[in-house]
């Protein structure tokens, strides 16, 4: 699973904004409009057809790019596919994104909604939503905190500005 870094989760709620306008291009058999498309989108400077072109000159969807992906190849969706990996993902949510597929994505979500069908618009933004919820408790969860030992003396602060507050 992605590494949990507020880039990523800032990038998969703003893509999720993005494919929520009914007027914003979706197509999931377009390498630049589908699922892992729009996420490219966000993490880079690239347009819808700047990826498509990228990925045209070889075959094969996200999912068979990434099967191919060779971080030293020179080849252009191999940079890109690079970029978006310095952004905390790896391979394997490529594949996911693409089928809407991670388990520990679908468990989070009610058990009337886990079946998502990975061309649907709606279906894209609540796995989108859904993961970025998932990435930003686990930061969270990974973030030390401080053991405070309350004392009179802090609790009469914390009082005071209790006070203040109503």
């Amino acid at each position: 699973m992605a590494t949990p870094n507020l880039t990523l989760i800032n990038a998969l709620r703003t893509t999720a904004k993005k494919l929520q306008d009914p007027t914003t291009p979706y197509q999931w058999g377009h390498m630049g409009t589908c699922n892992c498309g729009h996420l490219a989108q966000t993490l880079t400077t690239k347009t819808q057809a700047q990826i498509h072109q990228l990925a045209m000159a070889r075959y094969g969807d996200w999912h068979e790019q990434t099967h191919d992906f060779c971080p030293v190849s020179g080849l252009p969706m191999d940079s890109l596919i690079a970029e978006i990996m310095n952004a905390g993902l790896s391979i394997d949510d490529f594949r996911h994104l693409e089928r809407l597929s991670d388990e520990k994505i679908l468990r989070q979500l009610p058990i009337e909604k886990r079946y998502l069908q990975h061309n649907l618009r709606n279906d894209v933004v609540l796995y989108l939503k859904t993961w970025a919820d998932l990435l930003q408790q686990q930061l969270l969860d990974s973030m030390p905190v401080p053991n405070i030992e309350f004392t009179h003396q802090n609790t009469e602060k914390i009082m005071d500005y209790s006070s203040v507050a109503q």
